[in-house]
């Protein structure tokens, strides 16, 4: 992707990540309330935010297999979360979104500000069809969200992740381009 899209919205500026960007990430990347319906274990410093979030960041866009936006208030540069796609097939036309954003942030409507952008994108620029949005169970919000933007509950998937020494079952969201909300 030549020139990295930046989003706007009314209060959002979603843009690419950049190395000066790991110390804000760091801010939420370490807090367990956010990353553990991600899979993942806190960061333990900013180096390892830019070594392994960051650098997964520019290697999805490198392979054509996602596209991760950081996410700021329109006044601030100072990254309070991220937005993207993940596992896109273009063959298929079809993405997974994935999202987190700082606690501080929670229950604004600032993920749904985001991701409405990003899924705006997605059927815009990328052509797709179908996006994805597997979802742990124990997340409500997120479910609340995945449901706020039109995403339907197809299912759930047994045992379809390997967290923390176990395996882990997901619910499995989907919204195709004409369930999509706002005109494209």
């Amino acid at each position: 992707m030549p020139n990295f899209p930046i989003l706007e919205t009314d209060r959002l500026t979603l843009r690419e990540v950049t190395p000066e960007d790991a110390t804000a990430m760091y801010a939420y990347l370490s807090d367990k309330d956010v990353v553990t319906h991600m899979g993942l274990e806190p960061y333990n410093s900013p180096s390892d935010v830019l070594n392994e979030e960051i650098n997964w960041y520019n290697s999805i866009i490198e392979k054509g297999t996602g596209i991760r936006w950081v996410i700021t208030k329109r006044e601030s540069s100072v990254v309070i979360g991220s937005c993207g796609f993940l596992n896109m097939s273009r063959e298929h036309h079809r993405a997974e979104i994935g999202f987190e954003l700082h606690k501080d942030y929670w229950k604004q409507g600032i993920a749904s500000e985001a991701v409405e952008a990003v899924i705006q994108h997605g059927y815009t620029n990328l052509n797709l069809e179908r996006i994805e949005g597997i979802v742990d169970p124990t997340n409500l919000l997120c479910q609340k969200l995945m449901e706020k933007q039109g995403f339907r509950k197809e299912g759930l998937l047994r045992h379809y992740e390997y967290n923390f020494g176990k395996f882990i079952d997901v619910y499995m969201y989907s919204l195709l381009r004409e369930d999509f909300k706002t005109e494209i």
